[in-house]
């Protein structure tokens, strides 16, 4: 498709250009917050017996996520092809809130589709969105989550592609767009990796990050992906559990298919058609999975497993009385498998999270 091909141009392009690099640098560290700090979390890796276990705090950029390091360096593209109106996709609604905020920024205009159900249980984040001027679009369609919002938002963009500019908000779709997602949050992983080292000496033994369609994920792994003696570990939504078909492990319990335009893991029955998901975690709940994700499923370089969603209220509950903050479900999850590595693995080795949000984007469903 025409469209596909000019951002795969402009996007090289800017890549290739050190003033729009200089720019996006400038608007890393004065409108995000970064670089984001690690932190050691002490009083949890003495419950593990000596594990050094620490937090890259993306949930301590500006609205609360990892989520605008990718929506600043795609404002920043649209404006420079040229396109005054942005549409985006959202699930837990933090990139609903990120694309919102650079619209806002900018004075851009922004449509955000969102799922009934996703709106329900984030009606904070839509009151967000709202108030940031953007226009929120319910998706009524289907299982009303992130899938059918992605959809809604592939058809207005192919309908509007000479004045839209579509900001996917993961490492999911056709390409450029999953290449694109990566390069802008690979600054995860580059600070976490200088930062590590300063502070250590030397690198992890283990990264861990929760994956649902998978940017905050392959934005940490990347800068660790040649360093063979670190462990990379992606933890998946498990549901209510794997053999019960209510999940979102699409790397753990999918096959190969094509979903919104890349071929990659995806959950399907034997005919193709797209599978009903679940997890607690609005923002893992996704039928998919980054192809990237699949590839370094494939060849073996990073392990995924599945969290289910009472293990990851159970780790929610031991990190939000360890550090005093509120974690949210999608870090739970990672950490609870991060918790079994403690015990099993890495009792002496060193551990390191990036929880992707903010704990008050996801405690208003669930008991605990």
């Amino acid at each position: 498709m025409s469209a596909l091909h000019e951002l795969e141009d402009m996007w090289h392009e800017a890549k290739a250009d050190p003033q729009f690099q200089l720019e996006l640098a400038g608007h890393r560290r004065a409108f995000i917050g970064r670089p984001t700090p690690i932190y050691a979390a002490t009083r949890l890796s003495e419950q593990f017996g000596g594990t050094h276990i620490h937090f890259k705090r993306e949930d301590l950029c500006h609205t609360g996520a990892h989520k605008l390091n990718n929506a600043v360096g795609q404002a920043l593209l649209a404006i420079r092809m040229g396109k005054r109106r942005i549409i985006a996709e959202t699930g837990a609604g933090q990139h609903g809130v990120a694309t919102a905020t650079v619209c806002a920024r900018f004075g851009l205009d922004c449509t955000v589709y969102m799922g009934t159900e996703d709106m329900r249980r984030q009606s904070m984040n839509v009151r967000r969105m709202k108030l940031l001027g953007a226009e929120v679009v319910e998706v009524k369609s289907g299982s009303k989550t992130l899938k059918d919002a992605t959809t809604e938002a592939i058809r207005d963009w192919v309908t509007n592609v000479r004045t839209t500019h579509y900001i996917i908000g993961s490492v999911v779709g056709p390409h450029p767009y999953p290449e694109m997602v990566r390069d802008l949050q690979r600054v995860i992983g580059d600070e976490a990796r200088e930062q590590y080292l300063s502070l250590d000496g030397k690198l992890p033994d283990v990264v861990v990050a929760c994956v649902g369609g998978g940017s905050n994920a392959i934005g940490i792994f990347t800068a660790f992906i040649d360093d063979r003696d670190v462990a990379l570990v992606g933890v998946e939504a498990a549901g209510k559990g794997i053999r019960t078909g209510q999940h979102a492990a699409s790397l753990v319990g999918g096959r190969p298919g094509v979903l919104h335009g890349s071929y990659t893991y995806v959950l399907q029955d034997g005919d193709g058609q797209i599978l009903p998901t679940h997890s607690i975690s609005a923002g893992l709940d996704y039928p998919g999975v980054g192809p990237e994700h699949a590839f370094l499923r494939d060849i073996e370089r990073v392990e995924y497993v599945g969290v289910t969603d009472q293990e990851a209220l159970a780790a929610f509950k031991l990190l939000t009385a360890m550090p005093s903050r509120n974690w949210p479900i999608s870090i739970s999850s990672a950490t609870r498998n991060e918790i079994r590595s403690c015990r099993v693995v890495a009792m002496a080795g060193s551990s390191l999270f990036s929880p992707r949000t903010r704990g008050f984007a996801v405690t208003s469903r669930g008991p605990l």
